[in-house]
């Protein structure tokens, strides 16, 4: 197959020359094609000089003004074409490269192409904290921070989290919403510390990061993954924010201590008591924990955000209870102090009670109530809000457990600590099982023939 370049240039007096530039066809199978014959000015395509002709060819150096081509144009846009229907579609070989017309189609957001970044980094990312208040063994921030010249971290207080649930009562209570924002107020006091900041602002996810990615320029969006299904809701409504945006979305996973991609099933799948979810993941490999940055990336310049101000109880609705002063501190008699640097020294003081105490579990990881209560009192919280990770908390009772000596009490213990947070993890995958058979109910309703029901 030939393609013929008329080129024909005012200046010069008749000056034509005919490229043939042959073509390997390679046989493919049937199907339909549309193509178009498009007449476009080169300087508005092609930089000087030309790089579609060949080098040996005198008329390279002279700027054409027309190119005529037939040729198929899927990566092309806002041009007018005239299609025709025609039928086998064969698959062309080049001999010219980089040929612009040969671009596949991309679908949805694209990274910004700016030749002053180097390949693979993003000139700006924001980090979206969720349930992940933390620096240590955060794959979202670290990512986000490898992948970037600037990093954007934000908490966002959504105010459908502090309304009333169907049922009428309050979604978070007054004690709760204390822990979650000093969990937000030591975290900016963490990221301050390694030269970044938090953005805090109360509003709708959807609605705050998308303003802020203007603001900024972002192209990526980082995010951990949640499990309930208005988070998943709002993931969606976040995503087709991000779109709009241009700005890509990447999720992690980091709320449990078996990672979503190691288990041995499909979540779909997941079994629905915990004895067989037990069975099935004891063979299961546990990640390593990922080590906490000491510098991070600087917010970026551009937009000159203001970091905000981390809200009160008052801020968010809420009244103070007769443990919390009307400021949202917490009283003299209340020992729940949220955020990671509580939650690490924590688990310090509790890895140490516990291998100071006798041995109170059974073998199987079974335990007493007391044992329990101990548990959830000082730890729970803190994963809870993802001050502290499941994987981190497993690592360091297993380096306790190897320096104090292997015994059967300190075996017992590291039964103990596998059977709480393996709870955790069925529960918390449980969840995100039930959340996706309702998203997909929901994209498929089920459609019933009013003849069946009439019949049954």
């Amino acid at each position: 197959m030939e393609q013929h370049l008329r080129i024909t240039n005012k200046q010069s007096t008749n000056i034509e020359e005919i490229i043939q530039n042959e073509l390997t066809i390679l046989p493919s199978k049937p199907l339909p094609l549309f193509t178009a014959s498009i007449s476009l000015s080169l300087s508005t395509i092609f930089p000087a000089p030309l790089h579609l002709l060949p080098k040996h060819s005198p008329s390279a150096s002279l700027p054409p003004n027309k190119l005529k081509i037939p040729s198929q144009i899927f990566s092309l846009s806002n041009i007018s074409i005239c299609s025709t229907f025609s039928p086998p579609k064969p698959s062309f070989k080049s001999t010219i490269s980089s040929s612009p017309f040969q671009t596949p189609l991309i679908r949805g957001p694209r990274r910004s192409s700016d030749p002053s970044y180097p390949a693979g980094i993003r000139r700006c990312s924001i980090v979206w904290f969720r349930n992940d208040l933390r620096i240590h063994d955060n794959e979202c921030l670290n990512s986000a921070n490898n992948e970037s010249i600037s990093v954007l971290p934000v908490y966002c207080f959504d105010p459908r989290d502090y309304g009333k649930s169907s049922s009428g009562f309050s979604k978070i209570g007054s004690q709760r919403a204390t822990f979650l924002i000093q969990s937000v107020s030591n975290l900016r006091e963490n990221l301050q510390s390694r030269g970044s900041n938090l953005v805090v602002r109360i509003g709708k996810p959807e609605s705050v990061m998308a303003e802020l990615a203007k603001e900024v320029g972002a192209d990526g969006l980082f995010v951990q993954r949640e499990v309930s299904s208005d988070d998943v809701q709002t993931e969606e409504k976040i995503e087709a924010a991000m779109n709009k945006e241009g700005v890509e979305v990447k999720y992690f996973w980091g709320s449990t201590l078996h990672h979503i991609e190691e288990l041995p099933f499909n979540i779909e799948e997941m079994p629905s008591n915990y004895d067989s979810f037990k069975e099935k993941v004891k063979t299961s490999e546990i990640r390593k924990t990922i080590e906490g940055l000491d510098q991070l990336k600087g917010i970026p310049a551009r937009g000159g955000v203001e970091p905000g101000e981390v809200p009160t109880l008052l801020d968010l609705g809420l009244r103070p209870n007769s443990a919390i002063s009307q400021d949202g501190e917490l009283t003299a008699n209340d020992f729940l102090l949220g955020g990671e640097t509580e939650a690490l020294q924590r688990l310090k003081n509790f890895a140490a009670e516990r291998w100071a105490k006798p041995n109170n579990a059974h073998n199987d990881g079974s335990k007493d109530g007391t044992s329990d209560a101990n548990f959830s009192y000082k730890i729970s919280p803190w994963l809870a809000t993802g001050c502290l990770s499941p994987r981190f908390m497993f690592d360091e009772i297993k380096k306790s457990t190897t320096k104090n000596g292997a015994t059967d009490s300190s075996s017992s213990q590291m039964n103990k600590m596998m059977f709480e947070l393996l709870w955790r993890d069925f529960f918390r995958f449980i969840t995100k099982k039930c959340s996706s058979m309702k998203k997909s109910i929901e994209s498929n309703p089920v459609t019933v023939s009013v003849g069946a029901l009439a019949l049954a």
